[in-house]
């Protein structure tokens, strides 16, 4: 029997991650970071830039979960990335570089909180962002395309170190 919303018994669970979306100002990506950060138990997600838009297109994609999802909007993604930086979180942007390893071979240390760096649509993670991370990932692509969409983007990831978090 399939479950429903209201059946399913899937573990509440937190995970010591902050999600920061720098630049990231498309409504459907936004409402679906949303459900996103819901679904993984993610502890927070920080918008940073100017014009993001939280309204009725990015509810219609966030099924209600920004009621639910801890988050706040900022201007400076460079100030926030530094004060978590301070505070001891692990700095990791998911983009493809020079240097970035392979999300699939990376190691997420479970006695550190973690910062996701996501960028702009079309841009990425900006290379001052880069410079200030402990660590550059990127997924492994196997067809034509060099990238996918930032919140697909942005799933693997959190699946990758819910999974790794969670066995530790």
């Amino acid at each position: 029997m399939q479950l429903t919303h209201y059946t399913s018994n899937f573990e509440r669970k937190k995970f010591p991650i902050t999600v920061i979306a720098e630049n990231v100002t498309n409504a459907p990506n936004i409402g679906s970071l949303f459900r996103t950060c819901d679904a993984f138990g993610v502890e927070k997600l920080v918008f940073c830039g100017t014009d993001i838009p939280l309204d009725r297109k990015m509810t219609k994609t966030s099924r209600a979960t920004e009621k639910v999802v801890n988050y706040k909007v900022v201007d400076s993604a460079i100030s926030t990335v530094t004060k978590l930086k301070n505070e001891g979180y692990s700095v990791i942007s998911l983009e493809i570089t020079n240097d970035s390893q392979a999300l699939s071979t990376f190691s997420f240390k479970n006695n550190k909180p973690v910062a996701l760096i996501i960028g702009d649509e079309n841009f990425g993670v900006s290379p001052e962002i880069l410079k200030l991370s402990d660590a550059t990932i990127h997924i492994n692509m196997f067809g034509q395309n060099s990238s996918m969409n930032v919140v697909q983007a942005t799933s693997v990831a959190l699946y990758e170190i819910t999974k790794q978090l969670s066995i530790k």
